[in-house]
């Protein structure tokens, strides 16, 4: 039995809020009734042509980039709920309320968060470094809280300590569900421990959070979906479609150990595109006054480590040379940090549609920015006009827009009255989804050779050659290379116009929203958009596996304390019982649904 801890009081979040943006003096009488106004305008809309699913503006974009034929303002979705299945969905409704079952449940992410499953990004190979000696005990763990799974359910080890759970389903003509989460966490730097209101691996509940290490990423998702497929074996649900669960070791440090060799065992045990879809950790749902909005990822940014170096001479630092290798460095740094890639918003991209979505349910949004974002539809300078005023006020929105560069390690010099031979950095890239690895290389030496020559260094572009810059001996060497085989491709972007395993999951979304008791007016708008993940899940190992992949956690950004990897990760509790309810709503709905294959 998991210990857990309780103490009575409540601890406050001061919620911070994307880019919404209230305009001062503004009425929110008269905005309410604007958007009272635009919701019937749409229904109206909806209800003259009833067998089209989905609104869509037509618009001429053939200067832009990627001309496209037509654009979603907003994707409606149907709300799904099971039918074959409801006694068994009501019995379970009925428990999830009950504080026995939520005490219990509580206490099982509680335990998960106290076996502290760090990854370090030099650890050895599992069986060969003690540190993953932890992940056994987690697996005990998993054995002792999940009877019924571990009695039941096929479960194979993959490298050690990658699991694979599959429940056989009893009609082989339709395609498995995969729902994936990770067991490892980002390490707690032992100088912020003090600055925890609750010890990171404590898994303390206050009657309000579980707090710790991993409450949040992501061993909410993984406990979420074990306690979901505990219970519906203890009810006796016997499924048609088989489901798989499969959790990885080192997703906090790329997947490269577990979600790789679970990749080549599901793809050895399914074949390509052998399952129907795909669920990990990833986008969440907004819940306001005013409505809801839910961004299951369909998109994931591409990946890219710069190793730009610089080599010269070394030597007593009493006779310097007017620039030295670190201070060549700094000059390069500087010049890349000048010239960031430049954001735009393209109406094909799920980005777009999610502002359209945010413009309908937001009620709070600058008016100004929400009549550029409609204007946007169908006028060029509208379009333009929105990205300088969105990108002003909102980091995020531009961050998500364009390739994004970090300069995030930097090295050079042993000694402080040696001259420094060596010296170099490393450049974290995010690469957009309409751009590429290539792009990426491109732009960095285009941006970097004109210092090479200012600074008359050979210039080595990506292993494209030596390239002398002037005529004179060279003062040394500037390379540019990719650090630790890191480059990735944008994800290929699992399609929500026109795709019936998004409308499923946008209606399973609908449903476990408007029926969750935590929110008293079921009446509430909710839209469910396409998002884009600005980082990487173990997902980007598993393209292979089906062609709608779903980064999506039925959580809202309220819900969480403070975010990942920084101190204070918490959940709020009540919310991992709705995570549950999405986890059992989706089991049920693919049970009986014609909407997957």
């Amino acid at each position: 039995m998991a210990h857990i801890a309780t103490r009575t009081g409540d601890l406050e979040k001061d919620p911070r809020i994307g880019f919404q943006n209230t305009t001062p003096g503004s009425s929110r009488k008269s905005k309410s009734s604007r958007f009272a106004h635009l919701t019937a305008f749409c229904a109206a809309i909806f209800l003259t042509a009833i067998t089209v699913q989905k609104l869509w503006a037509f618009v001429d974009v053939s200067n832009f980039k990627t001309p496209i034929s037509k654009v979603a303002v907003c994707p409606s979705a149907t709300p799904i709920t099971p039918v074959t299945h409801s006694s068994l969905l009501q019995d379970l409704e009925a428990e999830y309320a009950t504080e026995e079952f939520q005490t219990h449940v509580y206490a099982t992410l509680s335990g998960a968060v106290q076996i502290p499953t760090e990854m370090f990004d030099d650890i050895g190979e599992p069986g060969q470094d003690p540190r993953w000696d932890v992940f056994a005990d987690f697996h005990s763990y998993i054995d002792s809280r999940f009877p019924l799974i571990h009695k039941n359910l096929r479960r194979t080890k993959v490298k050690t300590y990658g699991l694979v759970y599959q429940w056989q389903g009893s009609n082989t003509d339709i395609k498995p569900i995969l729902f994936t989460a990770h067991q490892d966490v980002v390490p707690v730097e032992p100088s912020t421990v003090q600055d925890w209101i609750n010890p990171p691996y404590s898994g303390y509940w206050d009657g309000k959070w579980i707090w710790g290490r991993g409450s949040c990423d992501d061993k909410v998702d993984l406990m979420g979906s074990l306690t979901t497929i505990e219970k519906l074996l203890e009810k006796g649900f016997k499924p048609q479609r088989t489901i798989v669960l499969a959790f990885g070791i080192d997703e906090e440090r790329g997947g490269n150990v577990g979600a790789k060799s679970i990749r080549d065992y599901l793809l050895a045990t399914f074949g390509e595109n052998g399952f129907a879809m795909l669920i990990d950790e990833g986008g969440n749902m907004e819940a306001t006054s005013d409505g809801m909005l839910a961004s299951p990822g369909v998109a994931e940014k591409g990946y890219f480590d710069l190793r730009m170096s610089v080599s010269a001479d070394g030597g007593h630092s009493s006779v310097p040379p007017k620039h030295t290798s670190i201070g060549i460095l700094a000059a390069l740094i500087a010049q890349l940090e000048a010239n960031p890639h430049t954001p735009h918003i393209f109406r094909h991209q799920a980005f777009y549609t999610t502002l359209q979505c945010q413009a309908l349910i937001d009620t709070n949004m600058d008016d100004e920015l929400r009549t550029l974002i409609s204007k946007s539809q169908h006028s060029d300078k509208a379009l333009v006009d929105l990205e300088k005023k969105l990108f002003a006020i909102d980091g995020m929105a531009e961050a998500l827009s364009k390739t994004t560069q970090a300069v995030d390690i930097i090295h050079g010099g042993v000694k402080s009255n040696a001259l420094p031979e060596n010296a170099f950095a490393i450049v974290n890239h995010r690469i957009a989804q309409h751009s590429s690895v290539s792009a990426v290389k491109t732009h960095l030496a285009e941006i970097l050779s004109p210092l090479a020559e200012k600074f008359n260094l050979t210039f080595d572009a990506f292993g494209d050659g030596l390239n002398a810059t002037s005529g004179v001996p060279s003062s040394g060497l500037l390379r540019l290379a990719e650090a630790w085989d890191s480059a990735l491709e944008p994800a290929p972007v699992t399609p929500w116009i026109d795709n019936p395993a998004f409308d499923f999951v946008a209606g399973t979304i609908q449903t476990v929203a408007r029926t969750s008791k935590r929110w008293n007016n079921t009446n509430l708008p909710v839209a469910v958009a396409p998002g884009i993940m600005s980082g990487n899940t173990d997902t980007k190992h598993y393209w292979k596996l089906t062609k709608n992949i779903f980064r999506y956690r039925h959580v809202s950004r309220f819900d969480k304390y403070n975010g990942a990897h920084t101190v204070n990760e918490a959940i709020l509790a009540e919310a991992f019982i709705d995570l549950i309810r999405f986890f059992t709503f989706t089991i049920l709905n693919a049970d009986e649904t014609t909407l997957l294959a």
